[in-house]
């Protein structure tokens, strides 16, 4: 049995004409949750999940998929993805194409096709199987291009930007296949969408400056003594909001990183429930919030704490 980590990169490095993208990349992927990829435009999102598709070979270093170099004939059928922006040939039907997926998997004729109707079904367009890609919609497209990626019984699926131009109907259709999937699955999905990856993921990859760096989402506030909850707010006094706020027992700081956002740190040995204090504090003077949820968020945590 092969006990390979689904993903191991080791000094992992990639040049454009001379210019480091991937610098000294390091990280081992085993069997599990989703992992989100973020890091800013430029960052080398793409170029890292071309090099673990073998569309491009790194400049140095080694990287691994199930113990195979990206490409090896041993990942047909183990490894798909969604490119960023993935595109069907507008000459052949949706069923034509995604047929053809799955016969380069094996699959005989019938097989294919049943595989091809069962991915449409997957993201709500198995009536457009007969439909070519170039009379759908942008958001249509995309999803047919994620019901590509779900042919077969792919064991790690990669996908860049899997929601981007999705309505928020679509996206959660997409957020359920990925849960549902996820116990048979590995799925590493790079994001601009904070928010849906702190749905899915518990650790993130973070590419900035050419390194890499993770993080386990609820570890760090699990350790520590303190604990968050982070306010989005209604129009509301900030001044007289921060004054009340700090006055409650076991609030240590309260900041307000941007407009009707407040982050309150708190000592839960002093004061357990403090969420029902925070809400009983805003009902009093007649606040009202738009949001409360524990912790930071996840842009506070990666890209603004100290």
């Amino acid at each position: 049995m092969n006990n390979s980590p689904v993903i191991r990169c080791h000094n992992l490095c990639h040049s454009y004409a001379g210019k480091a993208v991937l610098r000294q990349v390091n990280f081992e992927l085993a069997t599990g949750e989703p992992i989100g990829l973020v890091g800013p435009n430029g960052a080398g999102k793409t170029t890292l999940l071309s090099i673990l598709c073998g569309f491009i070979y790194p400049t140095a270093g080694s990287v691994s998929l199930f113990g195979h170099k990206p490409g090896a004939s041993a990942l047909n059928g183990k490894v798909s993805a969604l490119p960023q922006d993935a595109k069907l040939d507008p000459s052949f039907t949706i069923g034509d194409q995604l047929s053809f997926y799955a016969r380069l998997q094996g699959l005989n004729r019938q097989q294919a096709l049943r595989e091809a109707t069962r991915v449409l079904g997957a993201v709500a367009l198995k009536d457009s199987i007969k439909e070519r890609p170039d009379t759908l919609s942008h958001g249509m497209a995309k999803r047919v291009a994620i019901a590509q990626a779900l042919i077969g019984k792919p064991e790690l699926i990669l996908l860049d930007e899997p929601t981007a131009g999705l309505d928020p109907v679509n996206t959660r259709n997409i957020r359920e296949i990925i849960a549902e999937l996820s116990p048979t699955t590995t799925f590493m999905i790079s994001s601009h969408d904070l928010s849906e990856l702190g749905r899915l993921c518990q650790q993130v990859l973070l590419l900035e400056n050419c390194t890499m760096s993770s993080m386990q989402l609820n570890a760090s506030e699990q350790d520590s003594p303190t604990r968050f909850i982070t306010l989005q707010m209604e129009p509301c006094p900030t001044v007289e909001l921060m004054s009340k706020l700090k006055n409650l027992a076991g609030v240590l700081l309260v900041s307000n990183p941007q407009k009707n956002e407040f982050i309150i740190e708190y000592n839960p040995t002093i004061e357990a429930k403090m969420d029902i204090k925070i809400l009983t504090c805003l009902m009093d003077n007649n606040w009202h919030y738009r949001q409360f949820s524990q912790g930071k968020t996840l842009e506070e945590k990666l890209f603004f704490e100290e």
